[in-house]
């Protein structure tokens, strides 16, 4: 069975009404990332931090996955998928995707801020101040925020490099090190780029772009795929 990796950016959610940082220009929900998405601001304001986490898991725990999530669940069926997303929202596994790679985290969990190993599933949409883990310290969300190492690379790479086939999606590929990823694809692996504003990318033969959103261009993709792979 062939491997197809993805790499899932904010665009796939958005069309389930999840906003994202850069169509806000830099502003997420009229905050600043700089105040609630950095070591620094959990430092300076811990208590805000928490309650702009706490709205983005109620939302996220509200919304709906798209076709374009749908889409990646029905190509599982003729296909080793496996799905790397910059996305926290949880809406691949909400879908029924099976082999999902969060390198930014995740809203539905919360870890230690003293023992990074100590990760806890969160009942209900709420981190509240005071919420301790066994070494009695605060719990603070389970989300990589700007200025901190992307622990899951490695794993992401490792399946990077073995994809017969790579699809982009939802991304503007401008987000780093997650963005870098395109660059470990093996030469001649087909790769599949859906987003609006994708560029023409006319000298690279292996890439053909897809100039449609995620639940449109995926699903049409994916049928494709499948028709191929019969």
């Amino acid at each position: 069975m062939q491997k197809v990796v993805v790499l899932s950016g904010s665009g796939i959610s958005a069309e389930s009404g999840i906003p994202t940082f850069r169509d806000a220009g830099g502003l997420w929900e009229g905050f600043d990332i700089n105040d609630v998405a950095t070591p620094q601001a959990w430092q300076k304001n811990p208590q805000l931090v928490l309650e702009f986490y706490n709205q983005r898991r109620k939302a996220a725990l509200e919304a709906k996955p798209n076709a374009g999530h749908l889409s990646l669940v029905e190509l599982e069926k003729y296909f080793d998928v496996v799905i790397i997303t910059q996305n926290v929202d949880g809406l691949h596994e909400k879908a029924g995707s099976s082999k999902v790679i969060h390198l930014h985290g995740e809203l539905s969990k919360a870890r230690s801020t003293v023992d990074e190993s100590l990760i806890y599933d969160i009942e209900g949409w709420e981190i509240k101040w005071g919420e301790m883990c066994e070494k009695n310290a605060q719990l603070r969300p389970h989300i990589v925020w700007f200025g901190e190492m992307v622990p899951m690379m490695e794993v992401a790479y490792n399946e990077v490099v073995k994809a017969d086939i790579c699809v982009v999606v939802g991304t503007s590929l401008q987000v780093y090190p997650a963005a870098g990823l395109l660059n470990d694809v093996t030469p001649g692996t087909p790769i599949y780029i859906v987003d609006p504003t994708t560029p023409a990318y006319k000298d690279q033969p292996y890439i053909t772009p897809i100039q449609e959103s995620a639940s449109t261009g995926l699903p049409k993709l994916v049928k494709q795929l499948i028709k191929e792979a019969q």
